[in-house]
């Protein structure tokens, strides 16, 4: 499993989330974290939640996982125990694309990036006013 092309993600998530006032965090491997409270500096605070929620430990609530088929991109969501905790899998990412093919590579995913913890984008927008 490989990291997926950073502008690629940054888009995907730009348009999943362009509703959203709230500050987002993305790692590497496509793993979404979404700051609904957020507090202080996002990159340390959605750190901290992607190293408690999204490494997987067997026979625990954090190997759940559901699939959402997107409808303004190619590809799917995969969430886990964390709400806020989301991660990207591509179309051309798993070679079976069965829900639960695509879960368990989803959950793969995020339990790399929970472990790497490697930051590549952050979007902020809570200061910006949109103009009249």
């Amino acid at each position: 499993m490989t990291a997926v092309n950073t502008e690629i993600l940054k888009d995907v998530w730009q348009r999943f989330l362009a509703d959203s006032r709230k500050p987002w965090v993305l790692f590497e491997h496509g793993t979404c974290v979404v700051l609904t409270a957020p507090d202080g500096e996002p990159t340390e605070q959605a750190t901290e939640m992607l190293k408690e929620f999204g490494p997987v430990h067997a026979g625990s609530s954090a190997g759940d996982f559901r699939v959402i088929d997107l409808k303004d991109a190619e590809g799917w969501v995969v969430t886990g125990q964390h709400n806020d905790v989301l991660t990207y899998v591509g179309p051309d990412e798993p070679h079976d694309q069965s829900k639960i093919a695509v879960g368990l590579f989803g959950r793969a995913k995020r339990h790399r990036d929970g472990t790497e913890l490697h930051v590549v984008h952050v979007e902020d927008k809570r200061g910006s006013a949109d103009p009249a």
